[in-house]
């Protein structure tokens, strides 16, 4: 079976890719200089780039243009004292964030329950987008009581991160009690503000801290490009005999 203009067109721009003809982070032509070079119709053209946008090949940005994906698949370790500024300096990559939006709201059933807060109570709602070498990687909702943590959405926009806005407050360490990750579709603004096709999956993390008593500091849900990222969980050792394979 002949194959479709538009799969000769994508497997053409995949074999650069690969070859390293279009290196990462390159623009590609505009769509009419791409119509020229393969004698092929928008059309084609436009659905070879959406494949391989899909494929996380390719990133389209409105208004900019189309750009060879540049972002480091990051090795997310996930263990009792997870940091996000860690994880990435200790691959040599340069983390950065940036607080798209906050406001303060009486906690939904689910926060409050997770942050053992009566219904209701206000706490601090905090989007941020986490970035990897300036790639976006992350989207997060982040929920602190407005209570424990009066002044946290300032000293976020002041560039503290949350380890040391902990600090500030009187809590020297925490560790993340819980997590929780499956996969969806990104809605079509969390596929605009981390830059990746909407068909492409994300995967949703959901997690709690606690100080080193126990108590509740922070709940998050947080949407992580897929293509970009992977997860590691360290695992405590074992204390008795080890399980044998089934």
């Amino acid at each position: 079976m002949a194959r479709e203009t538009w799969q000769s067109i994508r497997d053409r721009l995949a074999a650069d890719i690969l070859s390293g003809s279009l290196a990462p982070g390159a623009q590609l032509p505009t769509e009419p200089e791409l119509c020229a070079e393969f004698g092929a119709g928008r059309h084609s053209v436009r659905r070879a780039i959406a494949a391989l946008a899909v494929e996380g090949k390719l990133r389209v940005e409105q208004g900019r243009g189309t750009f060879v994906e540049s972002a480091p698949l990051i090795n997310y370790q996930i263990g009792h004292r997870t940091r996000f500024r860690q994880n990435l300096l200790s691959q040599g990559v340069t983390p950065a964030g940036e607080q798209v939006s906050d406001d303060v709201i009486p906690a939904p059933r689910r926060v409050a329950e997770a942050l053992e807060l009566p219904a209701g109570t206000p706490v601090h709602r905090m989007m941020r987008l986490g970035l990897a070498d300036g790639v976006p990687l992350s989207l997060g909702v982040v929920y602190h009581s407005q209570a424990l943590f009066p002044d946290m959405p300032g000293q976020r926009r002041a560039g503290q991160s949350v380890t040391d806005v902990y600090r500030a407050h009187g809590i020297t360490d925490y560790l993340r009690k819980r997590t929780t990750i499956y996969a969806r579709r990104p809605t079509a603004e969390e596929a605009r503000l981390l830059k990746q096709h909407p068909d492409q999956p994300v995967l949703a993390v959901t997690k709690t801290d606690v100080d080193l008593t126990g108590r509740p500091i922070g709940y998050s849900q947080a949407i992580w490009a897929a293509n970009r990222v992977q997860f590691t969980f360290d695992l405590p050792p074992e204390t008795g005999s080890p399980d044998q394979d089934d």
